[in-house]
């Protein structure tokens, strides 16, 4: 919720969704899927943006070292975020 409420807070983000995603290196790490506000470019200069907004705004540590661009977040009938489907399937 914490790294999610930062995200949401930055103008570029139009919604999100933060998972721990499995790494080599460090075992798990933050990931975070977001849909992009309209014109905003899913590039790796809004990256950092958006990374540097988060070590800003709570602990550095925290911040999503993996951010995924999608098009829409996967959500229930009742509009719910299924975050198990981001954790299992290719979401664009």
């Amino acid at each position: 919720p914490e790294v999610e409420a930062a995200l949401l807070a930055h103008p570029d983000v139009a919604e999100c969704a933060v998972i721990g995603a499995e790494d080599a290196e460090r075992g798990q790490i933050v990931e975070a899927h977001v849909v992009l506000a309209q014109g905003v470019a899913p590039d790796a200069l809004t990256t950092k943006r958006l990374q540097d907004h988060v070590k800003a705004m709570i602990a550095p540590y925290k911040y999503p070292r993996s951010v995924k661009f999608i098009a829409a977040l996967p959500k229930t009938q009742t509009g719910k975020i299924q975050r198990f489907r981001l954790r299992t399937e290719k979401i664009d």
